[in-house]
């Protein structure tokens, strides 16, 4: 039973593809093993090409200002 009461329907889990993952990790984007080992789920969706961008534009002049302000390089914040 669900907080609310209700019953929560039945999930039906499915084995991660390994296989297919670790191709494209390292035999078609060519990572070393200990960079695909080191790479997130999202870097690797993202290298896939499968990560949704925001609206699909370049970032503006603004947003870049405020990301460097913000994560200034650290032998230039001295």
């Amino acid at each position: 039973m669900s907080p609310t009461g209700g019953t929560a329907p039945a999930a039906q889990a499915s084995a991660f593809p390994w296989d297919a993952v670790m191709a494209l990790g390292l035999s078609t984007l060519r990572w070393r093993p200990r960079d695909f080992w080191a790479a997130t789920p999202r870097e690797v969706a993202a290298a896939a090409g499968l990560s949704p961008t925001r609206s699909g534009e370049a970032l503006g002049r603004a947003d870049l200002a405020r990301l460097i302000a913000a994560h200034p390089d650290p032998e230039l914040a001295r």
